[in-house]
């Protein structure tokens, strides 16, 4: 038995824990309160560590697993002669060779008091979108910061992030304190930092603890190398922190249409996931966008007939008229006031390789609904370091703008504050079927009320100006210069020519004017004419 293996037969569980599987201590419902939280920050900061060494303090990593990780560590590991935690989590072989972490791990444990489930994220830019993705489901996340190194573009990115996407609750893990000297001083300047850089992001509780993951310092019981600390381990804290769910109302409901239930002749089924409100039989709803009005006839969920049905619940609702429902469509209340519109104002984050340009086209997907997309504006984009608006041309990957989509046929869209299914979509692109974007619906409220502060006429004519020829030093700019000078260069051609054949300067200066003036119009008109036959075929979603 390996050495791990017998410190853990030896000791046996701390106080407060027990094995992931084990039913001691729950409460009467016979279940635990659970908390979904994940791990994020700059790569290396020791986000798979830390969740390596929880799951083996919790007492959820079993003798084999252990007798594994002793000989995976020999092999692959990055701690010398010490067991490498993060490969409890890292799985994939290329995660293991290089020592990082590329896809979501989702890892379950629980303790005497809660259950949790844990998202491990990649830091790596480039895997971005994973974060996101893991970070959408999550009620806290806990954001690393490598004590040595302080804060990184990385960990500004992925705090923006998991604001974006709803999370309110915040743990900041000042790692690697041995590697500092458990230096107080060290700590304080990083919550200093922290507190400054995120004040603007809206988070409803930030709390700080100092760890050292590798040594399991301050993970389940306070470290007596850093006495100055006062406030609880970090596993401790997630036991008891409080997070509040969203409130969900009685009024306004929603249901998006995921099937059309058609067993036999004499039923027809309304299925999906209620997102809002609650329903009950004999309830006015009416149809969207078509505008068709009816009453709920039925009510069927997962244990049969029922006489009402609430918000996350999945039903089959039948209308007592026959209405043309089809999937994508919305099922809501009478009485609710829901928006149908053709543009969509939102929150962007970009994670397709190739730049976002005005005038993209993708495919939409948002709840059930999909609509094919363009990119009508993009009206700024979000500087990482201070997160505050700057006009922008294009968004490359990982950059978070803020733009106006149209449409090619009316959809139902929430803002993601008030409701996260009908608020939160994604872009895909239409010819390699590659998700590129995640999408936030933002109250339309015009463009500058999503960035800030309103803006005067010259503040707004210079946002314009670098918009149109991008900011110095900038790849815009280069682009802008280029075309510019290729333009110029062209006209002068093709003035020099006439010129040369005519002998008339009056003659020659008009035609190059022409070529000013008409090229652009020209390749508008055809830009136009083209986006038309795309779009058209693919309304019946050919190639997707």
């Amino acid at each position: 038995m390996t050495a791990l293996a017998k410190e853990k037969r030896s000791s046996g569980p701390a106080a407060g824990q027990v094995p992931a599987n084990d039913s001691t201590g729950l409460g009467a419902s016979g279940q635990h309160s659970l908390l979904r939280f994940i791990t994020c920050g700059s790569v290396d900061d020791g986000k798979s560590t830390l969740i390596g060494r929880m799951l083996y303090e919790a007492g959820a990593v079993l003798d084999d697993q252990l007798d594994t990780l002793d000989a995976d560590s020999r092999k692959f590991g990055t701690q010398g002669t010490q067991p490498d935690f993060a490969l409890l989590v890292d799985g994939l072989s290329a995660e293991r060779e290089q020592g990082i972490t590329i896809d979501v791990a989702y890892r379950y444990f629980a303790t005497e008091k809660r259950s949790f489930i844990v998202a491990d994220t990649p830091g790596h830019e480039q895997y971005t979108r994973n974060m996101a993705t893991g970070a959408s489901t999550a009620d806290l996340a806990i954001i690393l910061i490598d004590a040595r190194k302080g804060l990184l573009p990385q960990t500004r990115r992925h705090s923006f992030i998991v604001s974006l996407v709803g999370v309110r609750h915040v743990v900041v893990a000042v790692n690697k304190m041995d590697l500092v000297g458990y230096d107080e001083t060290v700590f304080r300047r990083i919550v200093e930092d922290y507190r400054e850089a995120t004040k603007s992001l809206g988070f409803a509780s930030v709390r700080f603890i100092p760890v050292s993951a590798r040594d399991g310092e301050n993970v389940m019981r306070r470290s007596p190398a850093m006495p100055w600390h006062d406030g609880p381990a970090l596993l401790p804290l997630l036991e008891t922190i409080a997070v509040a769910p969203e409130q969900q109302g009685e009024e306004g409901f929603v249901l998006p249409v995921q099937w059309v239930n058609r067993p036999n002749l004499d039923f027809r089924g309304y299925a999906g996931l209620a997102v809002r409100g609650r329903a009950r039989v004999g309830d006015a709803v009416t149809v969207l966008p078509s505008g068709r009005a009816s009453r709920i006839a039925r009510l069927i969920g997962t244990a049969g007939e029922a006489s009402n049905a609430a918000v996350g619940q999945a039903v089959t609702v039948t209308l007592e008229d026959d209405v043309d429902v089809s999937r994508g469509d919305v099922i809501v209340a009478a009485s609710s006031s829901m928006p149908v519109s053709r543009e969509v104002k939102a929150r962007l984050l970009w994670t397709g390789e190739r730049a976002l340009l005005q005038g993209g086209q993708f495919l939409l997907k948002l709840a059930t609904q999909s609509a094919n997309a363009t990119l009508d504006a993009l009206h700024h984009s979000i500087d990482i370091e201070g997160f505050r608006p700057v006009p922008a041309q294009s968004l490359r990957m990982n950059g978070i703008g803020f733009v106006s989509l149209k449409l090619d046929k009316p959809i139902i869209a929430l803002p993601y504050q008030e409701n996260r299914e009908l608020g939160g979509f994604i872009l895909i692109d239409r010819i390699s079927n590659e998700t590129v974007a995640f999408g936030f619906v933002e109250a339309a409220a015009g463009a500058g009320s999503a960035g800030g502060a309103a803006i005067g006429p010259l503040a707004r004519l210079r946002q314009a100006l670098i918009r149109t020829v991008g900011r110095s030093g900038t790849p815009d700019r280069r682009l802008w210069l280029a075309a510019v000078s290729w333009r110029l260069l062209s006209t002068a051609g093709l003035f020099l020519a006439a010129w040369a054949v005519t002998e008339q300067v009056g003659i020659s200066a008009v035609l190059a004017l022409g070529d000013i003036a008409l090229r652009p119009l020209l390749r508008r008109l055809h830009a136009l004419l083209w986006r038309e036959r795309a779009g058209s075929a693919l309304q019946d979603g050919a190639g997707i």
